[in-house]
């Protein structure tokens, strides 16, 4: 259930793309960084409001959760609502407004998974605008959601899925723009009264199994780009990035990955992490691992 249920969040993340077109010329500073993280704030804090108001006690419990995995859900709404009445408060009249947000859920089960995608997309996105932040306050708060939304990650991945919590001793921060190609998808008619964000829109990646195992060759497909002998596919893992040749449209998935991994189409091996060499926008793959880290538990 849980594959099924994954398969459905990443692909509706990659193939919907209503969003509009950010504006690649936006500075990177701290207003703009706050406003980025708001942006994706307003992602979650919708979610969680449309789905707790959609799925009441029993529909959880008629999905095989037990009664206070619903509570801790509210507790996690409750937290994004916070994060965000705190980043508006520090942004003032500087705050972009909500959008319109459509996500997939059918149910508990995948509303659990779209919950643990948010919140591991969410962690990753302040850990990856860290080094831009240059008010040490600014800096401190953001640290202390990353914290927050790495947790919640956690709880969801652990105790209601029961996957493994973390996905080894180090966690991978993402770009503003690999982040914002996972909530884009969810995101519809803006205000146009709303700043710029610092992220380039770059083309939606599909590819053929978000839970692939160790040397199958999967299918990322050419989408709008024509992809050329320079380009590699890059697997953002921790602090690492391991690169596997294109051959038609195709790639293979490398040894040595576990848990959730972003992956990309890149137009050479430098500044992977960056927006200088992304060709698409990222997708998410999952490498479950048991309690002896054995890839494919």
């Amino acid at each position: 259930m849980f594959r099924s249920a994954l398969a459905l969040a990443v692909t509706f993340a990659a193939l919907s793309r209503a969003a509009p077109t950010p504006q690649p010329a936006a500075p990177v500073d701290d207003i703009h960084i706050m406003n980025f993280a708001l942006t994706l704030e307003y992602v979650e804090n919708t979610f969680y409001k449309q789905g707790l108001a959609q799925f009441d006690a029993q529909a959880f419990e008629d999905a095989g959760f037990e009664p206070w995995v619903r509570g801790r859900f509210e507790e996690i709404s409750s937290h994004e609502a916070t994060h965000i009445a705190f980043l508006r408060a520090a942004l003032g009249e500087d705050a972009v407004e909500p959008c319109n947000y459509t996500y997939p859920y059918t149910d508990p089960l995948s509303f659990a998974t779209l919950s643990r995608t948010f919140e591991g997309v969410g962690a990753a996105a302040y850990m990856g605008a860290t080094q831009f932040i240059s008010d040490k306050d600014t800096l401190l708060a953001s640290v202390s959601i990353a914290e927050t939304e790495a947790r919640q990650n956690s709880w969801v991945a652990a105790a209601v899925q029961q996957q493994q919590p973390w996905d080894g001793p180090f966690a991978t921060p993402l770009s503003f723009s690999g982040a914002y190609s996972l909530a884009a998808g969810f995101i519809s008619d803006c205000p146009a009264s709303n700043m710029p964000l610092p992220v380039i829109e770059y083309p939606a990646l599909n590819v053929s199994n978000a839970t692939p195992a160790y040397g199958e060759i999967i299918d990322i497909g050419r989408g709008t780009q024509n992809y050329t002998a320079e380009m590699s596919f890059a697997w953002h893992s921790g602090l690492n990035t391991t690169y596997t040749p294109i051959v038609n449209s195709t790639t293979t998935v490398p040894d040595a990955l576990h848990g959730t991994v972003y992956g990309g189409v890149v137009a050479n091996v430098s500044e992977a992490a960056g927006n200088a060499t992304m060709v698409t926008g990222l997708t998410i793959f999952q490498f479950p691992f048991d309690s002896y880290a054995r890839a494919g538990a």
